[in-house]
């Protein structure tokens, strides 16, 4: 059996986790061994002191559920506690040690299960990926850290870095309250960098080189160098709006729609062709599934929308005319004459067109499916007001939500 052997930056999370602290986050790039060394810290702790009582939370309880309750935590308890059984409450969600000790997973996003979890005093409050909770939820959950036990009460906290804007940052970083910004007891806070490259050993041999380091440079600051990245001020969308609804997985769809954003060459200099692939779910809200843009040939774009198509069930293509004419319509046809399709000319500027899908971000109404990172940075970095010409994955993009979410005010955009 494979054995946790912890890395060098884990060993020094350790120590810090075990300091005079009161508050401590673990920050920095993807797959850099925080979460993991979080719940091992938090098994020892309730298997050292009989019947107290552990909380891990997330924003979404189906979140915390999918990520560290099938996965992370028996990953953990396989590696590092084999010999220790562990009995499951799927009713309440809580795990119970042989000592009587108890471990419960959470999420904040309903007042029923808030209330709920919120019931109980704990030893230990875990926030996992805070980028996704705001700063009310976790004032609220301050007041139960109050068991009485022999251990010392504490906050962990995690995240792959947000912006600065965010709370976690005034207050771990700049050591101030995030709602009056008055200074913080700076001995209660802790904070340590931990990125992929301290975790190199276990992780796959490409994983770095392959995938983080391939990402766009925004993406690159964060995920692999662990950055806190500004928004751009001009943007209509930024980067906490979206992680704060993105979801692991769909839940079931009603209609599935992919939009095309067309360029009419494949030349070195040839813009994207900007493919989204999304649904409308059961409860009304979007959600985006696939960015497959890139430089492709008009058959090559053809081709790859025709197998999303089939390969995800879809219910139409939609792309703009204004530029292609048929010549979209006809791409699609001449590789499969049934394709349910809808050609629409823009009758508005970008920005007007853009702006109500923006507002259905803040509103909380799409959600990306895991990480898009390339439709996630022509996002947060275009600005409008100095560039009228948006990307290509952002039009696909707002042609798809308009098209799942915006039909009512469809017209008043494009043209069918």
């Amino acid at each position: 059996m494979q054995s946790f052997k912890k890395t060098s930056d884990q060993v020094e999370a350790v120590q810090l986790l075990s300091s005079k602290a009161k508050h401590i986050l673990l920050y920095g790039g993807s797959r850099s061994g925080k979460t993991a060394i979080m719940i091992r810290s938090i098994i020892i702790r309730a298997a050292t002191v009989p019947n107290s009582r552990h909380l891990i939370v997330r924003f979404r309880f189906n979140h915390v559920k999918s990520s560290i309750w099938y996965d992370t935590f028996p990953k953990i308890m396989e590696l590092c506690f084999p010999n220790m059984p562990v009995v499951d409450n799927k009713s309440d969600w809580f795990k119970t040690l042989p000592n009587g000790s108890e471990i419960w997973f959470g999420g904040l996003d309903s007042k029923e299960r808030t209330e709920k979890i919120l019931g109980n005093e704990y030893s230990t409050i875990y926030f996992n990926e805070i980028s996704q909770i705001n700063y009310d939820s976790v004032l609220t959950a301050y007041t139960r850290l109050a068991q009485k036990t022999s251990l010392v009460n504490r906050f962990y906290y995690d995240c792959n870095p947000p912006t600065p804007k965010h709370w976690s940052y005034k207050l771990f970083v700049q050591g101030k309250n995030p709602i009056d910004n008055t200074e913080v007891r700076r001995d209660l806070y802790a904070n340590m960098l931990m990125n992929p490259e301290g975790n190199r050993q276990n992780l796959a041999d490409d994983y770095i080189e392959t995938v983080l380091e391939q990402m766009p440079e925004r993406q690159r600051k964060r995920f692999l160098l662990g950055q806190w990245v500004d928004d751009i001020e001009g943007a209509l969308w930024h980067q906490n709006i979206i992680d704060k609804y993105r979801e692991i997985e769909a839940p079931e769809l009603r209609r599935v729609v992919i939009a095309i954003d067309p360029a009419t060459t494949k030349k070195k200099d040839s813009d994207e062709t900007g493919i989204i692939l999304g649904g409308l779910g059961v409860d009304n809200h979007v959600y985006i599934i696939e960015d497959e843009s890139g430089v492709y040939s008009p058959n090559g774009w053809g081709m790859r929308c025709i197998g999303l198509y089939f390969t995800h069930k879809a219910d139409r293509v939609v792309a703009e005319t204004n530029q292609g004419g048929d010549m979209v319509e006809n791409t699609l046809r001449t590789i499969d004459r049934n394709v349910s399709y809808k050609g629409v000319h823009a009758k508005r500027g970008k920005f007007l067109r853009a702006e109500p899908v923006a507002a259905l971000y803040e509103q909380g109404k799409v959600h990306h499916v895991g990480r898009l990172p390339g439709l996630e940075t022509q996002m947060t970095t275009w600005e409008p007001d100095s560039d009228p010409n948006s990307p290509d994955r952002v039009d696909a993009m707002v042609y798809l939500v308009t098209e799942l979410l915006l039909e009512e005010s469809f017209e008043e955009c494009f043209t069918v």
